[in-house]
C-alpha cells in the first residue's frame, strides 16, 4: 500500500520557504493546522492506535471545528490512556464522570461514553479481522484512492465508499461514525488523497 510520507517536523518548525509553498485552503487557519496538514494529513495509516485516536477525534469534532478538536488533542492523548483500546473499554461510570468534569475535551457525555463502546467495538473488529488495519483498508480495496480536485470546494462531504463504511460501523455497534465523520476519517488517514492538486503534499501521496 502507498501514500504520502510522514514528515518528522517539530510543531512550530518550518519547512525552507514555507511561506511560499501552496496548501489546502482549510490548512491555512492556524499554525497547528498547517502543521497537522503537512505531516499527518492522507498519510496513509496502518497503526490500529492511530485509527482509534481518529475515530475519536473525528467524532469529538460533530458540530464543532477541526482546529478546536486540535488544540485538545494532547488532552485527549493523556486523558484516553493515549487511545489504548483494552484500558478504555474498561472505563467504568466513575471514571466518565471525571472526564466529564475535565475541560481539556469536549465535555460532551454521549460523545465520551460512546469512545468506551466503540473501543469496544474496535476490540471486536481486531479478533475478527486481526487487526482494525486489515478491516478498514477492505473498503478501498487495500489502496489509497486518489483525486484531482482543484479546490476545496470540489471536495464532497461523503461517498459511496463512506456511506457503506458507516453502515457497517454502526452494524458492528459503533456511534458517531455518520458519513461525513467517515470520510473525514478517510481523509485524515490517508485512505483517500483529498489534497488539492495545487498543494505541496499531493504529488507527495
Amino acid at each position: 500500500m502507498t501514500g504520502c510520507p510522514l514528515l518528522s517536523i517539530s510543531a512550530g518548525t518550518e519547512f525552507p520557504m514555507t511561506k511560499m509553498l501552496k496548501r489546502c485552503d482549510w490548512a491555512l487557519g492556524s499554525e497547528l493546522e498547517q502543521h497537522y496538514h503537512d505531516t499527518e494529513w492522507g498519510v496513509a495509516l496502518h497503526d490500529d492506535r492511530k485509527f482509534f485516536e481518529f475515530i475519536t477525534l473525528e467524532g469529538a469534532q460533530a458540530g464543532l471545528s477541526w482546529a478546536t478538536i486540535l488544540k485538545k488533542r494532547e488532552n485527549y492523548r493523556k486523558l484516553f490512556d493515549e487511545f489504548d483500546v483494552k484500558k478504555i473499554a474498561r472505563y467504568n461510570k466513575r471514571k466518565i464522570e471525571t472526564l466529564l468534569k475535565n475541560p481539556g475535551i469536549i465535555r460532551n457525555r454521549l460523545k465520551v461514553e460512546s469512545t468506551i463502546s466503540n473501543a469496544r467495538a474496535f476490540i471486536e473488529i481486531q479478533n475478527e479481522f486481526g487487526s482494525f488495519d486489515s478491516y478498514i483498508w477492505l473498503f478501498t480495496d487495500g489502496t489509497p484512492i486518489v483525486n484531482r480536485w482543484k479546490s476545496m470546494q470540489d471536495v464532497p462531504a461523503s461517498t459511496e465508499i463512506s456511506d457503506m463504511m458507516s453502515k457497517d460501523l454502526k452494524k458492528r455497534g459503533f456511534r458517531f461514525v455518520g458519513s461525513t465523520i467517515c470520510y473525514a476519517f478517510m481523509q485524515a488517514t490517508g485512505m483517500v488523497n483529498d489534497h488539492t492538486v495545487d498543494c505541496f503534499r499531493y504529488h507527495q501521496c
